[in-house]
């Protein structure tokens, strides 16, 4: 499988390419006041982001809070694929959870799936339902920045060092899978929280698209030129 999965990684370059250049050019569609339901929003939600970075990198690092968010991660999607889940441990230094099964989605979740900011949303999702939380509204977009930049900094972080998870499906693939996902994932918050639409981001992965099929068939033609007899 590990060949396999080196040559689909290998494929998905090009993708995490347009994948990256659409959703940096959905980024600079964007105005402030489109966040939200008031000017503020964006504010409250880059200001969460950017008090983390604070945190980050002027206090310790709260590992022990970030192993227990990688291994729940791995016991959700671990349930919603079916397996069972026992024996989570957590410590500073690592942690681990037994499932009966396993696959790249499972392993690899940690590094594109935001655990404690999904959960933040569900939480208010929930309360909402029952109390009206309108006036807490920059207070959870706050919050989400807060767990969101916690999901970014602690992916690149962890990823910089040798990681099991990584390792067990190859680098290339698992490399082009979060970052992939993370890319498309940044996209589909802005199409929730501001203006863009879901079509305006098909749009710009459609452009990105063919502009990346174009460039890699000049290359094609390029490599062809060089292999053919003068």
């Amino acid at each position: 499988m590990r060949p396999l999965k080196f040559l689909i990684g290998l494929f998905l370059l090009p993708v995490v390419w347009t994948a990256i250049r659409a959703t940096a050019r959905l980024i600079a569609t964007l105005r402030i006041e489109e966040f939200g339901g008031h000017p503020q929003a964006a504010w409250w939600l880059a200001g969460g982001f950017l008090f983390w970075l604070l945190l980050y990198l002027l206090l310790p690092r709260p590992m022990r809070t970030y192993v227990l968010g990688h291994e729940l991660t791995h016991a959700f999607w671990a349930l919603l694929m079916g397996a069972r889940v026992s024996r989570l441990r957590v410590t500073a230094r690592g942690g681990s959870v037994t499932v009966s099964k396993s696959n790249w989605i499972i392993t690899l979740a940690p590094y594109f799936f935001p655990f404690y900011t999904m959960l933040v949303i569900a939480s208010a999702f929930v309360l909402g339902l029952f109390f009206n939380l309108q006036p807490y509204e920059r207070l959870t977009l706050a919050i989400i920045g807060f767990t969101y930049a916690f999901h970014i900094t602690f992916t690149i972080s962890m990823l910089t060092i040798r990681q099991p998870d990584v390792q067990e499906h190859g680098r290339l693939f698992s490399y082009t899978i979060i970052i992939l996902l993370n890319t498309l994932g940044l996209g589909c918050w802005i199409v929730v929280v501001a203006a863009p639409t879901l079509a305006d981001y098909a749009s710009h992965l459609t452009h990105e698209a063919l502009l990346t099929w174009d460039w890699l068939r000049e290359v094609y033609a390029m490599l062809l030129s060089f292999a053919s007899p003068q």
